[in-house]
């Protein structure tokens, strides 16, 4: 006699909902760390531009030279900005997708648990109903061992 779990489709259900939530929590992670980079990318050529410009400010150079560079470093500023919001509305999602992977691990926990008291359930009866059976044998193994 074997187990069959009439909400098994359920149980499998809930566990590729699990699947599916990880996989897209570590894609935002993916995502997000993409965007820290890109970050770090811009902080560095900021950082480059700083030096460029103190370094030609100290040597004769046209005014029309630095104030390039200045609108440069103005512009990566900006591009820095978006960049910041960028890995912010990152970060949001990775925290949403977290929250929605925990929702589902719950959930996939919640049936599997309901499975295994069923499946313990059904092992108590199966157990109960084959102590029985050889109950019923020892008697009447008894009864023919006292008749005869």
């Amino acid at each position: 006699m074997s187990f069959r779990y009439h909400l098994q489709k359920i149980v499998d259900l809930k566990g590729s909902e699990k699947s599916m939530a990880e996989w897209e929590y570590a894609a935002s992670l993916g995502k997000l760390r993409k965007e820290e980079e890109q970050l770090e990318l811009l902080y560095d050529e900021r950082r480059g531009l700083e030096q460029a410009l103190q370094a030609t400010s100290e040597k004769p150079t046209p005014m029309t030279e630095l104030l390039m560079l200045q609108r440069y470093i103005e512009i990566v500023d900006e591009r820095i900005i978006r960049q910041r919001e960028g890995v912010h509305a990152a970060e949001v999602i990775v925290r949403k997708r977290q929250v929605h992977l925990t929702n589902k691990m719950v959930d996939e926990k919640v049936w599997v648990n309901a499975r295994e008291r069923a499946l313990e359930r059904f092992r108590s009866a199966w157990l109960a109903k084959e102590q029985n059976e050889l109950d019923e044998i020892a008697i009447v193994r008894a009864a023919s061992a006292a008749r005869g």
